[in-house]
């Protein structure tokens, strides 16, 4: 649990204590604001941390408040608006000026998509303006980039927590299957060691029963099955969503297609691996599974124990990289929405991007990633000393696997090349395809060969027509006429 804490501030280089025209930050935007301790700027900020994220979250802009801020002549007050959905909703509203709606605040948490759709109203500020070369240089260059949606390559995302994705197990239920059948964790390392170790395992779970056919348990699960066409894509050299200029274009190369029916349509067909409950820790937490890929910042929703009709039983963990194609490059997911600054008055403008600065400072991003497992975002802060320095000034207890998530999410970000693709109009539409389209059917097709199952199909004959080659040229076609529905609406 997050202890109080009071981190050691840093001021900023374009402060100037015995002056209240705080110039000299950026190009134009923050060249002569006025701001009055005695009158503070008042700003707001929505955004969709809930639990443990939310209360790490609020203690910062209390810290802030109460020191900075006060110094300065700021005041943030933040609301959490729900989960990502209910953000997105409340800040289209707002936008939009609908019926009963709020006004728009100064910041919100945004991914690039729903940041592009607000930018074509005119609505966000150019951060350029107030930030130097020096302050943008801090910052890992590939999150700054992501931020780049503007027109002209204008930084409209401020980054200020990012995730990436790692492979979590059960490393009680693990031992006993590596020892009975020689798998090895070094198995894990791609998506087809992945696929062949599930089907393993399904196997020696089914050799339980050997007076019942087919009723083996699924190894592994994944969340976010889009960020899998996407990173999968790019692996195997090609980029499935190409934008320039704002244009789109789509290049669902039929043969990494092929690569991502193979190792999870099929051992999903097949029962190797499953989805059952919102996200894939929860069907860990009831033994439906015992691995999955899911985002950094799950890792605290990873389970201490499993519920089974055999009862509860204390578990441990493994963490390692997520897995990546076979023979493809070090590519891995960039996620994690970054804050937006609302047009409005230059003083509750420079004030916005000031908290922003502030709550990105190394160890006041550290402090927040012990609590919600996000990376922190500027370069010096992605390391193992630094972490551990933070800890020990602030007296914190963080989780095991939490603090092995961070050490995790530094080696990749230093060792693999992280990606997110660029917006584009009709981008969430275009993801949702990515995320549901074989997703359902390969629920609906894993219902469809338990029931021929049960009707006295062995499983191979149950699943034989909807894992072949007709089977996958059905799919595939219809899957890129939904991308190119979807970006053509």
């Amino acid at each position: 649990m997050l202890r109080s804490f009071s981190p050691k501030l840093t001021k900023f280089l374009c402060f100037a204590a015995a002056s209240l025209f705080l110039g000299g930050c950026g190009k134009d935007g923050a060249q002569s604001v006025r701001l009055d301790p005695n009158n503070p700027t008042q700003i707001t900020i929505w955004h969709y941390y809930n639990g443990s994220q939310q209360a790490a979250f609020d203690q910062l802009v209390e810290e802030f408040n109460r020191t900075e801020g006060k110094e300065l002549g700021i005041y943030v007050t933040a609301n959490s608006q729900g989960n990502v959905s209910d953000l997105e909703n409340s800040v289209l509203a707002a936008f939009n000026k609908e019926v009963g709606s709020s006004e728009p605040p100064d910041i919100f948490s945004s991914y690039a998509d729903t940041a592009y759709s607000i930018d074509q109203l005119g609505m966000l500020v150019d951060l350029d303006d107030y930030m130097t070369e020096e302050e943008m240089d801090a910052y890992v260059d590939s999150f700054l980039d992501e931020g780049r949606i503007g027109a002209n390559g204008e930084l409209r995302i401020f980054p200020t927590a990012k995730s990436s994705e790692i492979f979590m197990m059960n490393k009680t239920d693990w031992e006993p299957f590596a020892e009975a059948t020689g798998a090895s964790l070094d198995d894990l390392a791609t998506m087809e060691g992945v696929a062949a170790t599930a089907k393993a395992y399904y196997e020696w779970t089914d050799a339980e029963t050997p007076d019942i056919a087919g009723d083996g348990k699924a190894f592994y699960g994944r969340d976010a099955l889009a960020n899998l066409f996407l990173v999968g894509s790019m692996q195997l050299g090609t980029e499935l969503f190409k934008v320039e200029n704002g244009a789109v274009t789509i290049q669902a190369d039929e043969n990494v297609m092929r690569r991502i029916w193979d190792t999870y349509y099929v051992p999903y067909v097949k029962g190797y691996f499953s989805s059952y409950g919102r996200f894939r820790s929860d069907d860990v937490k009831i033994g439906e599974i015992i691995a999955y890929t899911g985002s950094t910042s799950s890792a605290n929703y990873f389970p201490d124990e499993i519920e089974t009709a055999e009862g509860t039983k204390t578990i441990d963990y493994i963490i390692l990289p997520a897995p990546i194609f076979e023979g493809g490059e070090a590519y891995a997911i960039q996620q994690g929405a970054g804050m937006v600054v609302t047009k409005s008055t230059p003083e509750r403008e420079y004030a916005a991007v000031t908290f922003l600065k502030w709550f990105t400072n190394e160890e006041n991003n550290l402090l927040f990633g012990c609590t919600s497992g996000y990376m922190p975002v500027k370069k010096a802060a992605l390391s193992a000393e630094m972490l551990d320095r933070t800890i020990a000034d602030n007296d914190l207890t963080v989780p095991g696997k939490t603090y092995e998530t961070l050490v995790s999410c530094f080696d990749t970000a230093q060792t693999t090349t992280l990606y997110t693709n660029k917006a584009f109009d009709h981008g969430a539409a275009a993801r949702n395809i990515l995320e549901y389209n074989l997703a359902d059917k390969a629920a609906a097709d894993r219902e469809t060969v338990l029931a021929r199952m049960a009707q006295g199909s062995s499983p191979e004959e149950a699943c034989a027509d909807l894992v072949g080659d007709q089977a996958f040229e059905d799919w595939y076609a219809s899957f890129v006429a939904a991308l190119n529905e979807a970006v053509a609406q």
